[in-house]
C-alpha cells in the first residue's frame, strides 16, 4: 500500500506542469497530510522530487511547490523499426536527453541487428555523461506481433528472419539492463500519455504511420494491450472493396492499400517515381516515400493525388475504431508521419467526422503527436518510467 501511495503522488506532481503543493496533493488524492508529508520525504531522499520555492496566492502561508527532478532517474529507449532503429535517453519528465538512428541492418541475421542495436545503446549512454546507477531500465519498441511474456518478436510481415526471436532477453544480456519490452504501437501511445500533453489525456486511439500501419489503444487514461499484448492490430480492416488482394483472402486491407510500400508501388506505377530500382528494402522505400511527399508538397499532381488517396483510406480505418471504442481524439504519429501530416490533417478530421457515430454527441479531434517524430523510442524509454513509477493495482497485490 505504501508503495502504491508513492507512485499515487508522484503521478499527481507529474501530471501538474507547475508542481504541486503538499496541501494540494492532500485534496487530490485523498490522502492524509501526515501520509503526504512523510511520502515526500521518502521522494526527496531518492532525488525523485525538489522543492521548488514558495508559492501563495491568497491569505496564510506560502506553500513550498514540489516538482519532479528531471535528473532524478533516467531511462534508455529503442524503436525497431524495419526501416530505422531509434534510440533515446529521457529523463524523469520525459524530455530526451540524448538521441541517435540507423538505418535497420540488412539481411535477414536477427543477431547481427541485436549486437549493432547493443553496441549503440552502450554508446548512446557513455556519451551523455549520465551515471549509469540512475538508468532506471531499457524499453524496447518492436513490430508486432509480440509474445510479451516471452519478449519475443513473432514473424513481424516486413522483418523476415524474425520469427520467435526473444529479443527482450538478448538485450538485457547485452547491455545489463532491466529491459521491457512492447509493440510499437502501444509504446507511443504511452510516451503520448507520459510526454504528449494534453493529446495524451483521456481516450484516444494513436495512428502510428511507419513501415506498416497500426493502432494504440488509451481508454480513460489507461494503455490497452489485450489479452497477449498485441491490441492494435488494424491490418486487416477493409478499407477498399475493390482493392488488392491481402494475405488474408479479403480485398482491400489497409496493410495491401495504404502503408508507404503500397503507395510507392503505386507511384512507380504511374511513372512518377524511378521503378527500375533493385533495392527494396525498407528502408529504400524510406527514400524512395520521401521523394514522393517532396513531389507532392512541391506540385505534382500525381503524387498528391496518390497521397490524399491514401488519407481517404486510412479514414475509412479510423472511423472504424473511433466509432468502436468511442473516444475523444486520433493521434498520428511514426516515423512516416512527418511526410504525411499536411495532406493529412487536411482531410482525415472532416472524414472521420461525417462517419461519426457519436458526432451529435461529442467531436472526434484529429491531431499529430505531440512528442515528436521519436515517438516510438520515446514510449519505448516511457515503459520503463511507466513500469518503474506509474500507479498499478499490481501493487496493491500482497506477495504470497
Amino acid at each position: 500500500m505504501g508503495d502504491f501511495n508513492l507512485t499515487v503522488i508522484l503521478d499527481a506532481i507529474r501530471r501538474a506542469p507547475g508542481g504541486m503543493s503538499r496541501v494540494e496533493l492532500a485534496q487530490i488524492v485523498g490522502l492524509s497530510p501526515q501520509t503526504i508529508s512523510n511520502i515526500s520525504r521518502r521522494l526527496l531522499d531518492q532525488h525523485l522530487i525538489v522543492e521548488a520555492g514558495k508559492e501563495g496566492t491568497g491569505p496564510g502561508k506560502p506553500r513550498t511547490m514540489l516538482r519532479l527532478n528531471p535528473a532524478g532517474m533516467y531511462a534508455v529507449g529503442v524503436h525497431l523499426d524495419p526501416a530505422v532503429v531509434t534510440f533515446v535517453l529521457l529523463d524523469l519528465l520525459g524530455a530526451v536527453v540524448r538521441h541517435s538512428r540507423i538505418a535497420t541492418p540488412p539481411g535477414s541475421d536477427p543477431r547481427a541487428v541485436i549486437d549493432t542495436i547493443a553496441a549503440e545503446i552502450n554508446g548512446l549512454i557513455t556519451e551523455s555523461g549520465v551515471d549509469p546507477a540512475r538508468i532506471a531500465g531499457l524499453g524496447i519498441a518492436s513490430p508486432g506481433p509480440i509474445d510479451l511474456n516471452d519478449g519475443a518478436v513473432v514473424d513481424p510481415p516486413l522483418l523476415p528472419g524474425w520469427d520467435n526471436v526473444r529479443l527482450r532477453d538478448a538485450l538485457a544480456e547485452a547491455t545489463g539492463l532491466s529491459t521491457l519490452m512492447d509493440k510499437d504501437v502501444t509504446s507511443a501511445a504511452v510516451a503520448e500519455t507520459w510526454a504528449g500533453g494534453p493529446s495524451g489525456e483521456g481516450s484516444f486511439i494513436f495512428m502510428y504511420m511507419g513501415t506498416g500501419i497500426g493502432c494504440g489503444i488509451v481508454l480513460n487514461d489507461e494503455v490497452v494491450r489485450g489479452t497477449s499484448g498485441n491490441a492494435g492490430e488494424i491490418g486487416h480492416i477493409v478499407v477498399d472493396s475493390d482493392g488488392a488482394l491481402c494475405d488474408c483472402g479479403q480485398r482491400g486491407c489497409v496493410k495491401v492499400s495504404a502503408i508507404p510500400q503500397v503507395l510507392v508501388a503505386q507511384a512507380e506505377a504511374a511513372g512518377v517515381l524511378d521503378g527500375s530500382r533493385e533495392d527494396r528494402s525498407a528502408p529504400a522505400v524510406q527514400e524512395q516515400f520521401a521523394q514522393l511527399c517532396e513531389l507532392a508538397y512541391g506540385g505534382n499532381l500525381q503524387a498528391m493525388d496518390i497521397i490524399a488517396g491514401s488519407a481517404v483510406l486510412v479514414a475509412r480505418a479510423v472511423s472504424v475504431v473511433t466509432n468502436a471504442l468511442d473516444v475523444d481524439r486520433v493521434v498520428f504519429g511514426g516515423p512516416f508521419w512527418a511526410c504525411l501530416s499536411a495532406a493529412y490533417l487536411e482531410q482525415i478530421p472532416g472524414l472521420v467526422e461525417a462517419n461519426s457515430a457519436t458526432r451529435k454527441i461529442h467531436g472526434i479531434e484529429v491531431v499529430g503527436t505531440g512528442v515528436g517524430d521519436d515517438v516510438g523510442a520515446v514510449g519505448a524509454a516511457c515503459l520503463v518510467l511507466e513500469h518503474t513509477l506509474a500507479p498499478r493495482s499490481q501493487r496493491l497485490l500482497l506477495e504470497g
